[in-house]
């Protein structure tokens, strides 16, 4: 019998400060503000200290909707949509200034790409085309009831970020591509880099503490409604297990977090579970202990980007890959008799709580 389940990502990390639970825009604790709204498929909140008083939902939104406007699949005028449809490449109109659609695009491609480079690969934006054929991207969104492996192999030569170019003259800007099948996905780095960018708007209207957080990614800088560095959570890596539930606590003060993880986004046929991390290698998801992995970074978008990274290598490849880059990881595997397994670098563990 097929059974098939698409469970909607939920918060990976639920931040657990004392003003959680409190309506939108309401101030509590003397002087913070939380604020919620939509973005990219998902919520967002933020929460800051301000003696003034200020509500910066508006530009908040604002700075959100144009992101989601440049690097969204789902939308058929961004920027990465229109780069996907085509069968060479596209001309950047706004190359030679600051304006927001040309930086927005261009950072998250950058730093995608040094992730792509600095991962072997592992980390690779022009996944898209075998996400679409698993079910988990802009397509429509179905089960693979029967894996085609010739249909896999052609679209591992759509695959790398080897194929996607950018080119610069005095006059234009191009970005071009080698085949008319690749195709580039930010859904794995988009969410932090939106987070970065809110906290970057926050730090212009001189917030100096705060704690920014997009479906699950999240960013901290100076101290919580405590006058504490701010607490938030790992969500227990089990589909069944509501959204509140946490396996570990850790204070976050001046960095970001993001979790990536196989057990909320699957789908399952003939008691078969395909998850949606992808694996860049081979084109098929991966097969792995790891349910989740959790990334500590100076920016949400490298988290971002490496948390998902450290999915498709699996445990060992991920563990020895963040001890080369120096990067704190939370690793959280099943073992044979059901239970979990958690492995963890001694930075993060000092932040444990």
């Amino acid at each position: 019998m097929k059974k098939y389940v698409i469970l909607r990502t939920a918060m990976l990390l639920i931040w657990l400060v004392v003003i959680l639970g409190c309506s939108q825009n309401k101030v509590t604790h003397d002087h913070a503000i939380r604020l919620e709204g939509h973005t990219m498929g998902t919520t967002w909140h933020v929460t800051y200290l301000d003696s003034l008083r200020r509500d910066y939902r508006p530009d908040i939104q604002e700075l959100l909707d144009t992101i989601n406007n440049q690097v969204s699949t789902y939308i058929d005028s961004s920027v990465i949509s229109r780069f996907n449809r085509t069968d060479t490449g596209i001309v950047l109109k706004f190359w030679q200034s600051t304006h927001p659609y040309f930086v927005v695009f261009m950072e998250n491609l950058n730093k995608a790409r040094k992730v792509w480079q600095a991962s072997g690969g592992w980390f690779d934006p022009t996944i898209m085309p075998l996400v679409n054929y698993w079910g988990f991207g802009y397509t429509e969104k179905h089960p693979v009831v029967q894996v085609d492996s010739a249909v896999v192999d052609s679209l591992m030569r759509c695959i790398g970020m080897d194929k996607v170019h950018l080119r610069i003259n005095q006059d234009h800007a191009w970005l071009t591509k080698d085949l008319p099948c690749t195709q580039l996905d930010f859904s794995a780095i988009a969410k932090g880099y939106g987070v970065d960018a809110v906290c970057r708007l926050l730090d212009g209207f001189g917030i100096t503490d705060y704690l920014v957080e997009i479906g699950g990614e999240v960013r901290s800088k100076g101290l919580s409604p405590r006058a504490t560095p701010w607490l938030v959570g790992i969500n227990t890596p089990d589909a069944d297990a509501p959204a509140t539930a946490i396996i570990a606590k850790l204070a976050l003060q001046d960095k970001a977090l993001a979790t990536s993880g196989n057990y909320r986004n699957f789908f399952e046929v003939e008691g078969r579970k395909y998850a949606h991390i992808i694996s860049p290698k081979t084109g098929y998801p991966q097969t792995t202990d790891l349910l989740s992995v959790s990334v500590i970074a100076d920016e949400c978008a490298f988290a971002d980007a490496w948390a998902t990274a450290f999915m498709a290598m699996g445990q060992e490849a991920a563990w020895q890959k963040a001890n080369q880059m120096g990067l704190e990881v939370y690793l959280i595997y099943g073992k044979k008799d059901g239970t979990f397994g958690i492995r963890y670098t001694d930075g993060f563990g000092q932040l444990l709580k």
